[in-house]
């Protein structure tokens, strides 16, 4: 249950409760049930604040359209209350808002805004996400994981859980198998001194076509042996393979590291398929023992009819381990290591049978904190032309793409102030307003909805995207610095009276009710449609209220105190997506 932390929200509460108190003459509701329904209007014009009176009905034993009339004429004006006003089965409240900025700007400007705290609560939540496989192409597609999962660790983070940031990369099986025998058996090219990663990544598109081009023939058999060969010299740790697959898993993680630091982000723990490859093994053969898991076509695993699950392979015919095999063996891991609360997975939606599954295995077998594992899933990233694949090269490698934004977002924004900036600024710019184009667009749409990429669209200073954003806050912070703006200067804000001005004020206090929900919901994207919101609600009151030419000094002061507000805001909002601001663009 979250704290009843929006000040003005519960105070209207707190008076909707005691009216209602008064016309039943008991404490029949709630002070957050109240609280959680208060909402706001559609438009300004009707109210700043609403109060539906639908479950009041049985109560009162009235209509609602009657209930609200009462309630306007029985609740308590106040300081934050200005007006009261039945709209059908609603209850308006139009505030005193100069009050509610005396209190709430200067607490945003301070940055006590961002430290209250928000649930009664807190848990100790591992998020393992981005778990990109070793000897394959780091794609765009891969970042839609990694920009979901470093989210929802920095909004956890915000609300008081103690995060344990895991990734758990794919560094065995049939990819890298072919890889190697690709580098063994085909490759002609000398192993490069630099971008190793990259150039292994091809690799197994080449080695997955020349599979392909040799089945149905005599060659076929000889791969399969090979490829048998391969995988059992990764299972013993021995041998020219084993020794090949040391040296080429090391280039991709460097690769994975590079792609890390560019998008500044860091795990606690990381997890390898194989270090729970002998592991997860032994202990499906004791639950197999301990009559857990049942034989069925030469396979091992648990039947999972009754749960409309099917049957959960655990144990291949010819011995080898499952992805579910190290699943199992994963989550017991974690737990016994961090005894932890809560476990999510942020895997994309082909995984949910596997998951389900898995959850249940673990359930069945007496895991007590099977009920704690969850799966987050997500929908792809396609291109215009479709969906992306690594096997067939259908795909936008990351280290291409980031270079390509770069060079564009140079070209047509920053070339023009070489000479007037230091090219590591210039450069520095780049990088951040590509992460911020790759990162909102990765977040803006509900993980549950396909993302179709388009850098000239994520790229563009207007609309719905990173950059925008950015450059509102950096349109904000010139025009500060223009003004000489200072936050310890005496502020009135009896002087705000705009509609625009209102509505900024409104706004901002919802921030810390959206980050509340876009982590309890696991939805960042619930925060890209806030902060454009109040982006967009920023540009209309930069339009209609002057600064520069304000009426008089007061008006100047407490409209440079609401856009270091509103700057503020979006920045840390943006920080919460994992986005940084440039101070200028």
């Amino acid at each position: 249950m979250g704290i009843l932390h929006q000040e003005t929200v519960k105070h209207i509460a707190i008076h909707i409760k005691a009216a209602i108190d008064l016309l039943t003459s008991s404490d029949s509701v709630e002070l957050s049930e109240i609280y959680h329904q208060i909402t706001t209007p559609p438009h300004l014009e009707m109210g700043h604040l609403a109060f539906p009176v639908f479950q009041l009905a049985k109560l009162l034993k009235k209509a609602p359209v009657q209930i609200a009339q009462t309630l306007t004429t029985t609740i308590a004006k106040s300081e934050f209350i200005e007006d009261i006003q039945p709209a059908g089965p609603y209850v308006n409240f139009f505030l005193n808002l100069q009050q509610v900025s005396q209190r709430l700007i200067p607490q945003i400007n301070q940055g006590v805004f961002f430290k209250k705290k928000l649930i009664h609560k807190t848990e100790k939540i591992m998020i393992e996400y981005s778990q990109p496989n070793t000897h394959k192409i780091l794609h765009v597609g891969h970042m839609r994981n990694l920009c979901l999962g470093n989210s929802l660790v920095r909004l956890n983070k915000y609300l008081g859980h103690e995060v344990i940031a895991s990734t758990y990369p794919g560094d065995v099986g049939t990819h890298v198998a072919k890889c190697l025998w690709y580098l063994k058996y085909m490759n002609k090219e000398a192993l490069p001194n630099k971008n190793q990663g990259d150039w292994l990544g091809k690799i197994y598109i080449l080695a997955t076509k020349a599979m392909e081009e040799q089945k149905d023939t005599d060659q076929e058999a000889s791969n399969k042996q090979k490829l048998t060969m391969i995988l059992n010299q990764l299972e013993e740790k021995k041998g020219e393979f084993y020794e090949l697959w040391q040296k080429t898993r090391q280039w991709s993680l460097d690769l994975f590291n590079q792609t890390y630091a560019w998008a500044d982000v860091t795990f606690d723990r990381w997890y390898f398929e194989s270090e729970v490859d002998s592991s997860s093994l032994k202990r499906a053969n004791k639950l197999k023992d301990d009559g857990y898991l049942v034989e069925s076509l030469g396979a091992i695993g648990m039947d999972l009819s009754e749960d409309n699950l099917g049957f959960c392979i655990v144990i291949k015919s010819d011995g080898t381990g499952m992805y579910s095999t190290k699943d199992i063996e994963l989550a017991f891991s974690k737990f016994a290591e961090f005894n932890l609360d809560k476990s999510i997975y942020v895997v994309d939606k082909r995984q949910e049978f596997h998951f389900k599954q898995v959850f249940k295995v673990l359930e069945k077998i007496g895991f007590a904190h099977a009920k704690d594992c969850y799966h987050l899933q997500y929908d792809f990233v396609e291109l215009p032309t479709g969906a992306m694949s690594s096997r067939s090269g259908n795909i936008i490698p990351l280290t291409d793409l980031v270079s390509q934004m770069e060079e564009t977002i140079k070209a047509n924004f920053l070339n023009k102030y070489i000479g007037n900036w230091s090219e590591s600024e210039i450069k520095l710019t780049a990088h951040i307003i590509a992460d911020g184009a790759i990162k909102y667009g990765m977040l803006k749409m509900d993980p549950n909805r396909k993302i179709v990429f388009s850098m000239d669209e994520w790229l563009k200073l207007d609309g719905d995207t990173g950059p925008y954003l950015q450059y509102v806050c950096a349109r904000i912070h010139s025009m500060l610095e223009k003004y000489n703006f200072n936050l310890n200067a005496n502020c009135d804000y009896d002087e705000l009276s705009e509609p625009s001005e209102k509505s900024l004020v409104l706004k901002l206090m919802q921030f810390n009710a959206i980050v509340t929900q876009a982590a309890s919901q696991s939805k960042p994207s619930l925060m890209c449609t806030y902060l454009y919101e109040l982006s967009k609600i920023f540009n209309n009151f930069y339009a209609e209220c002057p600064i520069g030419k304000a009426d008089n000094p007061k008006i100047q002061v407490m409209r440079l105190n609401l856009s270091q507000a509103v700057s503020m805001t979006i920045e840390k909002g943006l920080d919460l997506l994992g986005i940084k601001t440039p101070l200028r663009m």
